[in-house]
């Protein structure tokens, strides 16, 4: 097992924690990158990882994204993530045996739902502590799937990157799952021309529904389009893939879309307009805050909204700067966080 600390994501992690073994019918970590700004809150993830190492890679980068999402969304929350990537029990039995990890940790970490996780896993867990979110309310009370959340973020950001509106406009869409397709709904309501790919064929058959054209997994990135937008796994954008974009823009919701950080800089260098993923993907953390606050429902969709000037914001410091778009976000999020140290 490797120890985090020697990990190359492991960019000082307040703590990393093992959960769950051979005897408990389940396995994962939760990672715990910064406390700084308030509990550490990001989403439980189901994988079936090739390793427990890349578990751990995805748990430690996906941690640090969420300490960055939620400093940029202004949020009163640090950043954490958990990964579990094996169950030989009772789902339900593993996800409370989960809520128990996260209740011994006393409120340092938030879990809510991610990939692979589901409303009902939330409800499992919930019955084991209260340091989760996921679970629908009443009442006019925020709560429930925070996936439509992330999709409209993603959506008010690409309509602003185009102009406005995505009349007539193609978009590649990679992965139609819970945040691709509502996402895909959201712009095929706006008479958007859409380009999916999606390794499961439910999902493809749903978005073909909505009159999508589809395209092969290993090559959504290379379609020709007006704007590409990742929705499915993280690294895919690197220095194989960047050489064969077919679109001037890349705006999407899923995590940690750059390989590297040179990647950023190959972005710049073929003259792609990159928005950050953790600025436009923040909607889904956005409405878990709102509900772990205990706050109405109809504050959730205007702070959502905000994303997109605050993504023009941040590609306008770019290019002021001459930094890359990510190195503006970071940049920013990083003196947020340095300052609540502080205090």
């Amino acid at each position: 097992m490797m120890d985090p600390k020697k990990h190359p994501s492991f960019d000082g992690h307040e703590d990393v924690v093992f959960v769950g073994g051979e005897a408990e019918g389940y396995a994962g970590i939760v990672a715990i990158h910064s406390t700084a700004i308030g509990p550490a809150a990001g989403g439980c993830r189901i994988w079936d990882y090739d390793s427990t190492e890349d578990a751990l890679t995805d748990a430690l980068r996906l941690s640090r994204g969420m300490s960055y999402k939620n400093a940029m969304a202004d949020l009163p929350l640090g950043g954490g993530k958990a990964v579990i990537y094996k169950i030989n029990i009772d789902r339900v039995e593993a996800f409370q045996k989960f809520g128990d990890a996260v209740e011994k940790l006393g409120g340092r970490y938030i879990t809510a739902e991610d990939v692979g996780a589901s409303v009902a896993d939330m409800r499992a867990i919930a019955g084991r502590t209260s340091y989760v979110a996921g679970i629908p309310k009443e009442h006019g009370q925020a709560g429930g799937d925070p996936s439509p959340m992330t999709a409209l973020g993603v959506f008010v950001s690409i309509k602003a990157l185009l102009g406005g509106s995505v009349q007539g406009r193609t978009i590649a869409v990679q992965g139609a799952g819970a945040v691709g397709y509502k996402l895909c709904k959201l712009l095929n309501e706006e008479g958007a021309k859409l380009i999916v790919a999606d390794v499961n064929e439910k999902n493809l058959e749903r978005a073909k529904a909505l009159g999508a054209t589809t395209a092969s997994v290993d090559r959504i990135h290379a379609a020709g389009a007006d704007l590409f937008s990742p929705c499915a796994l993280g690294a895919g954008l690197n220095a194989r893939t960047i050489r064969e974009l077919g679109a001037p823009i890349i705006c999407g919701g899923a995590n940690n879309q750059l390989a590297t950080d040179d990647d950023g800089a190959r972005l710049v260098a073929r003259g792609i307009t990159y928005a950050p993923d953790y600025v436009v993907n923040a909607g889904g953390i956005i409405n878990v805050s709102a509900e772990y606050l205990g706050e109405p429902a109809d504050v959730v969709e205007d702070r959502v909204r905000a994303i997109a000037p605050r993504l023009l914001r941040v590609l306008e410091t770019a290019k002021s700067e001459s930094l890359t778009p990510h190195q503006a976000a970071d940049r920013i999020v990083r003196e947020r966080i340095a300052a609540a140290k502080k205090n």
